[in-house]
């Protein structure tokens, strides 16, 4: 298992954790993070139990998003290089007892960290429950069960940085785990293929080239450990929609450029290109504002919208340098957070 471990700046303190060690046991002392999950119905203390899983899914970001022809079936070609960063969200999953007849049950609750605007997505609409359920499907499992899921989310939604898709693969690692599966069960990838273009990569993380419809593994490359800064305007983009806007008025990468892509084998080679933008841009004017403050910003070597937006991505020259970007756009109203990439992936790790 990878280290996942964010930058400083990145994590939040509770004010009970923070100062001497005396203050733990001061009554006055307010654990926000605790209220917060017994505000939102998240019990996490009951998933610290034998049996229980725990874990971590990246975000992730788009060096390369080259969108191609649309395809007969409806699909577009699609080639793209993705990047995993530290920067995740928690997943704790655990099994519970179902009524006999009852089937497969899942579960599912969230809470949204740091400011992030809760889910808008019924529990039994998210991916999570999709890929739990479409994975039992597959290996023809019947026992009635239910699986208790928590997701506390660092990733924003709507934002080009994958975090459902990351989520979804996770589960697949946690029911894999819980039901006795093998991780590495052909089953698995499978399954997440089915769910969506991104939920694969998760599997391996890192950084990876996908071509296809951008759920075939091209080749691995060589991952990057800089710092970057997610920036994210107020408003998301839909990825369907900007497909649409992109079909009424395509703009391709040329065949030079997409081929220096397709031959790097280390990120640092891969130019930085997302024919997305323009689209996603008038779709969310704010985007462009982000983008220009962040390429003009002395602390950033080269920025980038990730996906199809909302978040622009911002490599900068040091972790210094990151947490002053970090704080820059905050203050100007934007989400933003500093981390690095890495070569993370949707994991198990330890219970605690």
């Amino acid at each position: 298992m990878t280290n996942t471990t964010e930058l400083p700046e990145s994590r939040p303190v509770s004010p009970g954790a923070e100062g001497p060690s005396s203050r733990a046991n001061d009554p006055h002392v307010v654990d926000m993070f605790e209220v917060a999950r017994i505000a939102q119905g998240v019990d996490v203390a009951s998933f610290n139990a034998f049996g229980s899983v725990k874990l971590v899914a990246p975000a992730k970001v788009n060096l390369y998003l080259d969108i191609g022809e649309q395809r007969a079936d409806g699909y577009h070609e699609v080639a793209t290089v993705m990047h995993a960063l530290l920067l995740h969200d928690v997943l704790r999953m655990k099994t519970a007892p179902a009524a006999p007849g009852a089937g497969l049950a899942v579960d599912l609750a969230s809470r949204s960290c740091e400011g992030l605007a809760p889910l808008d997505v019924a529990p039994s609409d998210n991916i999570v429950s999709k890929a739990i359920r479409r994975f039992a499907a597959a290996l023809g499992r019947q026992q009635d069960e239910t699986i208790v899921v928590s997701i506390e989310k660092h990733i924003p939604a709507e934002a080009g940085l994958g975090g459902g898709s990351s989520d979804a693969a996770a589960a697949l690692v946690g029911a894999a785990l819980l039901w006795g599966v093998p991780t590495d069960d052909a089953l698995i990838e499978e399954t997440a293929r089915s769910l969506g273009a991104d939920v694969a990569f998760f599997l391996h993380g890192g950084c990876a080239c996908l071509t296809g419809v951008g759920d075939v593994l091209d080749h691995k490359l060589t991952p990057m450990n800089g710092p970057v800064v997610l920036i994210k305007p107020e408003g998301g983009v839909s990825t369907a929609a900007a497909y649409r806007a992109f079909d009424k008025n395509p703009s391709f990468v040329s065949a030079d450029q997409r081929a220096i892509a397709l031959r790097a084998t280390r990120a640092q080679d891969v130019p930085l290109i997302n024919n997305l933008v323009p689209v996603s841009e008038d779709m969310l004017p704010a985007l462009a504002d982000v983008r220009t403050w962040a390429s003009s910003h002395e602390d950033v070597d080269a920025s980038l919208m990730s996906g199809s937006g909302s978040a622009v991505f911002a490599m900068c020259k040091s972790i210094d340098a990151a947490t002053r970007v970090a704080a820059q756009a905050r203050s100007r109203g934007w989400w933003a957070r500093s981390t690095t990439f890495g070569p993370s992936r949707a994991a198990s790790v330890p219970v605690r």
